[in-house]
């Protein structure tokens, strides 16, 4: 497995430093605080990344109290007994990013998010009981079960609610290729694979989590 001193190295001298490199680094919740979150915070950043894919964040992010007011916090319950009516009246909302596939994905994905709880004990549970060491299930988990959470929402997703991951953004992948791991963006399974086992071997070398190898491998690239 490719040697993560190298990274670092190149990290910190294109950040300026320890300090400097370490003011950067995200640092993600212990398993009981994520198990503690409400489900209703946990389905607003899910939609929250939903409707940020391909639109500029701090649009989204001006509109999101009113989305908040339309789907009822985001309760998972009372947003998964919406009828076609309401999300009709969300799309006449002018408050509202008025997108018919993102409005019919929050409705959807709070009655998935009600049967993992109905499965778990809370949708929080499960994903603070998964095992960062096997995260691309996870991904793959929530891109099949769940509207609107392919390519990169998954991981984004998990690294917004401060669940431990690696996201595979541009800089990422361009490090990955550099070291040899992999030859494209990891979208298969074999791939992700790979991936996860030299994070795996990072994180057992470094005692890093994650989220901190996967900036650190950004922030090493040409060009940061």
């Amino acid at each position: 497995m490719a040697d993560f001193r190298p990274v670092l190295e190149r990290a910190l001298r294109r950040t300026g430093g320890a300090e400097a490199l370490e003011a950067r680094l995200p640092v993600p919740r212990n398993a009981a605080d994520l198990a503690a979150t409400g489900d209703d915070r946990l389905l607003s950043a899910m939609c929250l990344r939903i409707f940020r894919a391909g639109l500029k964040h701090s649009l989204v992010d001006a509109r999101w109290p009113a989305f908040e007011d339309a789907f009822f916090g985001f309760a998972p319950r009372k947003v998964a007994m919406m009828s076609d009516e309401d999300l009709d009246a969300c799309m006449a909302n002018r408050a509202l990013i008025r997108h018919w596939g993102k409005i019919q994905a929050v409705r959807g994905n709070a009655t998935v998010m009600c049967g993992k709880a109905r499965e778990h004990g809370s949708f929080a549970r499960w994903l603070a009981d998964w095992p960062v060491d096997d995260i691309v299930s996870l991904w793959g988990c929530l891109a099949r079960d769940f509207s609107q959470m392919g390519g990169n929402s998954a991981p984004s997703f998990l690294r917004m609610v401060g669940k431990d991951t690696f996201v595979p953004t541009g800089d990422v992948v361009h490090g990955l290729i550099d070291l040899g791991i992999v030859d494209r963006a990891p979208s298969g399974k074999a791939a992700r694979l790979r991936v996860q086992a030299a994070f795996n071997a990072w994180a057992a070398g470094t005692g890093r989590p994650l989220c901190q190898l996967s900036m650190i491998l950004a922030l090493s690239v040409d060009g940061r």
